[in-house]
């Protein structure tokens, strides 16, 4: 079956970046050109202890992929840290969220599929020039219900040593 996604339309390349939860994210990919097969971003430096909320996706896997830094990431109430090169997969219905490790930043990858995550990340989407802050708790949380995320809290406490994740 042939597939009607355009990887050449306009979007496909990276887009303009802008501030998702105070971090400096682009666009790399949406739904409307994979044939809303995925979204993908970039997470492009995440500070020294950022920490994602405590989710659950109705609707979409969401998987990671390290490019830089230590992230450390819980699902379904286990803790794995991940380095450069490494890639951790977050099912949908599995409460996860991640938090960088250690004094540096980290840049990593993330992507939903299918697609239509990216949608409730661009409604938040905050100019780039701006400072870094906080979200609006009570928009993030209308938002996310919209879009099938149950925003469950802040991360549960990571135990004393967290297990480094295998690679093969």
């Amino acid at each position: 079956m042939a597939s009607s996604a355009n990887p050449f339309l306009p979007g496909a390349t990276p887009g303009a970046p802008f501030r998702f939860l105070g971090l400096p994210t682009v666009m790399l990919s949406t739904g409307e050109t994979t044939s809303g097969a995925f979204g993908l971003m970039e997470h492009s430096q995440m500070p020294p202890g950022f920490a994602s909320p405590y989710h659950m996706h109705h609707r979409e896997d969401e998987a990671f992929y390290v490019l830089e830094g230590e992230v450390a990431f819980i699902s379904d109430g286990k803790w794995v840290l991940a380095g450069p090169g490494s890639y951790v997969f977050g099912p949908r219905l599995v409460p996860h969220g991640f938090m960088v490790a250690g004094s540096a930043p980290a840049k990593m990858l993330l992507l939903c599929s299918p697609a239509g995550f990216e949608h409730f990340v661009l409604a938040q989407a905050v100019d780039p020039a701006s400072p870094p802050a906080p979200p609006d708790m009570s928009r993030l949380m209308e938002l996310a219900a919209a879009h099938g995320v149950d925003i469950l809290g802040p991360l549960p406490d990571p135990p004393a040593v967290i297990p480094r994740l295998a690679r093969n």
